[in-house]
């Protein structure tokens, strides 16, 4: 009798075991699919501005760390083997190596980075706005470092100033706006998503 409900308590948990699993397969999916449709959304100012930054916070704000950062890996990936997810439907190796292929890239640290400080110090309000605010930062620096990188490889040598001009200033105040969006979606919508 005891055995037989060993069993039947081992298939209980096995069966939970692959539901949730398929939780984050499907939950995975369409945040890979969100960053990708937020790609594509461009907002035509002095200098374009997409809403990937905002797909990836929203994505590991509302996933959480493993399975937020999970899409964003996928997304990079899909986009890395030639699927057009990157902005303006671009795909491939080539958008990598290029001079922004920093800032896409800089998308898993941002991600990493969240998940790290929600390892640390919870998931409040504060530390959710705290870890996108540096991982928007780190993204900055890797994508900037790489810009240069590239750039004095293909054109000449070009100062941080000018690269900062380029690549960070025209959009720290659309991404601040972007950060406080993903804020009010994932406190809205937290209980929405099964942990």
């Amino acid at each position: 009798m005891l055995h037989c409900e060993t069993e039947k308590e081992e298939m209980m948990m096995e069966a939970v075991r692959q539901r949730s699993k398929t939780y984050d397969l499907v939950y995975v999916s369409i945040f890979v699919v969100l960053i990708t449709v937020c790609s594509w959304i461009s907002i035509p100012l002095t200098v374009p501005v997409t809403l990937q930054t905002f797909g990836v916070f929203t994505a590991v704000g509302l996933l959480g760390g493993k399975r937020g950062t999970l899409a964003v890996l996928v997304y990079i990936l899909m986009g890395a083997i030639g699927i057009p997810v990157f902005s303006g439907f671009t795909g491939g190796i080539g958008i990598l190596a290029g001079t922004t292929g920093g800032y896409i890239a800089g998308f898993l640290f941002s991600a990493l980075i969240m998940w790290g400080m929600e390892k640390l110090f919870g998931r409040s309000t504060l530390v959710l706005a705290g870890s996108m605010v540096l991982g928007l930062i780190v993204c900055y620096a890797v994508g900037t470092l790489w810009f240069m990188t590239v750039y004095a490889a293909s054109s000449g040598a070009v100062g941080i100033l000018t690269v900062l001009g380029w690549c960070v200033f025209p959009f720290i105040i659309p991404d601040i706006a972007k950060i406080a969006l993903a804020l009010i979606l994932t406190k809205r919508l937290s209980g929405v998503i099964k942990r």
